[in-house]
């Protein structure tokens, strides 16, 4: 096996980490505080094409694979756990499936321009009563003339405030389950596309999400993506996609965490020496170490296969639940380092471990991922 990245992926990895280090770790206390979303920051990951990064250059992107992809949404993720999340819904849940599963003509005005950077979008599958069980939809979309009257609700829609579009999530046959939910690529100036005000959340809070409401809005059967009764399909196939870019940011927070950590452990003296000279917090450090180390290596054979073509669901998987609960691991170890201090916002520890929790419900929940890494097991 052959660990050494590639001269294009080291490169995709050093811009990101510096964009990172000049942008976003000097800005990401304030953005938090002020639940701001970095559209400043955004622009410039635009310029950089970072938000198509697995994006044929002929469609907008950069054209490079999924392992560069990775490596940047841990770089930008360690710099602002936000940021990371913004590019990674526009990269992994908005463009990858309007890529895969588009015609040329939704490519062109669906992709392209959001590759570039020009325009953002979100993906829109969670519903109030539907989260982890996705045939549970209750927006429904029924086939008027040649188009579709789309009404219900989604929430917790990451990039939703700002979105231009949705990779949009409806029944149009309920009698079919899963088999009758179809997926839709849809303008957020549609009218009857209803966007409440953004939620108020425990972490990632320049990342900005809501909830979105469809009254009686119609769109063209041209806006279809894929054929009716393939949207659970583009759905699952977008979330293995997904839960690499989640992976990748939650190695990100966990290494913004044990970094800062490792720091302050050299600098802060107990008993006239560095605590980092007592074995008890040598023994954290080690262990956060090796689990940041474990969970990259997940993430990108994770990564590898997607580019490979081959089927990655269970390693999606296993590298999404082990990356998302190793950060929440190290955050809180992090936190523990600097002791009271890291309990006050004046150091950014406590924002880890706020910012880590949620890697672990998003794009699948721990839970989840534990079925579908099971199930392949079982098959087997």
């Amino acid at each position: 096996m052959n660990f050494e990245l590639t001269e294009l992926q080291q490169e995709t990895q050093r811009l990101a980490r510096e964009f990172a280090q000049r942008e976003l770790l000097p800005n990401a206390r304030k953005w938090d505080e002020e639940h701001r979303f970095p559209r400043e920051a955004v622009q410039k990951l635009a310029e950089l094409s970072l938000l198509g990064v697995a994006v044929p250059e002929a469609w907008g992107g950069a054209g490079l694979d999924n392992v560069a992809y990775a490596l940047a949404i841990e770089e930008l993720s360690r710099g602002d756990a936000s940021v990371g999340v913004i590019a990674s819904v526009n990269n992994s849940l908005y463009c990858d499936p309007v890529l895969k599963f588009g015609t040329d003509a939704q490519r062109q005005e669906f992709l392209t321009p959001f590759a570039r950077g020009e325009k953002l979008g979100c993906f829109g599958l969670t519903e109030p009563e539907a989260g982890s069980d996705a045939a549970a939809q209750r927006t429904v979309a029924v086939k008027k003339g040649d188009g579709y009257v789309i009404n219900g609700s989604k929430n917790w829609i990451t990039n939703g405030p700002v979105a231009d579009a949705i990779v949009l999530f409806a029944m149009t046959d309920r009698a079919a389950g899963h088999k009758g939910i179809s997926a839709f690529v849809v303008p957020t100036s549609t009218p009857g596309f209803v966007r409440a005000t953004p939620d108020r959340k425990m972490g990632i809070c320049a990342a900005v999400s809501c909830t979105m409401f469809f009254e009686d809005m119609v769109v063209p059967a041209k806006n279809r993506l894929g054929g009716e009764g393939d949207g659970f399909k583009v759905a699952m196939s977008t979330l293995d996609g997904g839960r690499i870019g989640i992976a990748a940011q939650a190695i990100g927070i966990a290494r913004a965490a044990f970094e800062e950590a490792l720091r302050y452990a050299q600098e802060r003296k107990t008993f006239g020496q560095p605590i980092a000279s007592h074995q008890a917090i040598q023994f954290m450090l080690a262990d956060m170490a090796t689990e940041i180390d474990a969970a990259r290596l997940l993430t990108l054979k994770a990564a590898a296969l997607k580019d490979s073509g081959v089927r990655h669901s269970a390693e999606s998987a296993m590298a999404k639940l082990y990356a998302s609960e190793m950060a929440s691991r190290v955050a809180n170890k992090g936190l523990q380092i600097h002791g009271g201090q890291g309990y006050s916002k004046e150091f950014d520890a406590e924002r880890h471990v706020r910012d880590a929790r949620i890697t672990e419900i998003y794009e699948g929940t721990s839970e989840i991922q534990r079925i579908v890494i099971s199930a392949a097991l079982l098959k087997e």
